[in-house]
């Protein structure tokens, strides 16, 4: 049995979840833990001056329980509770190898997580848009007004600068105002291509792309880790 972890992080709204569920059903026996089902109830969230819930922030979430969810998903997936699906599009030499894609806004910057990692992606969106997609958001609580430019837009910036001057953490930067299409095509070409190398260490049999109905596979550039 081998077993990847893919990190799907990023920025708030910039496209994670819908990312995580198409690449779900492409992989082989991929399966998602979402960090937003580890957040503390509103009671424990620390309130700051201004009144805003602080929830762009490690304190903000039980980050011992999805470390451990995790640990346990790496030892045994099949029996861990959230393999449920058989892979749409698993070839046969896919069928020993296990897949775990984590989603979340903040999975980089917590040293516990930072050995168990395959690859990193992290989706990027300039400041307007990503507002735009906010608003359109219904959230529980709701944003106050001052929220996002106050909290959550700072927040997504301190975390992302500590990644980008990390220089030994390797992270590809995806584009989130890049189509879904071109997104899924190269995350998902970049995934086959480390399932290939893990099969090489280990004196398998190279994978093979394989698509039923998805989108046309292409190659949208690796240099400098940004796409």
């Amino acid at each position: 049995m081998k077993v990847l972890v893919i990190g799907l992080g990023g920025v708030t709204n910039g496209g994670k979840t819908t990312l995580a569920e198409k690449l779900k059903k492409m992989l082989p026996n991929c399966d998602i833990i979402s960090q937003d089902d580890f957040f503390k109830p509103e009671s424990e969230v620390e309130t700051d001056e201004r009144g805003f819930k602080l929830y762009d922030a490690l304190d903000a979430l039980y980050m011992d329980e999805m470390v451990t969810k995790i640990h346990n998903w790496i030892k045994s997936p099949a029996s861990s509770g959230v393999v449920t699906e058989e892979p749409q599009s698993a070839c046969d030499n896919q069928k020993n190898v296990y897949i775990l894609i984590v989603e979340g806004f903040l999975l980089y910057n917590y040293e516990p997580l930072n050995e168990l990692w395959n690859r990193r992606y992290f989706l990027t969106l300039p400041y307007e848009e990503c507002k735009r997609r906010r608003s359109t958001r219904v959230y529980e609580p709701a944003d106050t007004p001052g929220y996002f430019d106050g909290h959550v837009w700072p927040m997504y910036l301190k975390y992302k600068n500590e990644l980008e001057e990390n220089a030994s953490m390797q992270v590809v930067y995806l584009d989130g105002t890049k189509s879904q299409e071109e997104l899924l095509s190269y995350v998902y070409s970049d995934i086959m291509q480390e399932l290939n190398k893990l099969r090489e260490e280990t004196g398998g049999a190279t994978l093979l792309l394989c698509k039923t109905g998805g989108p046309r596979f292409s190659v949208l550039g690796r240099c400098g880790f940004y796409i």
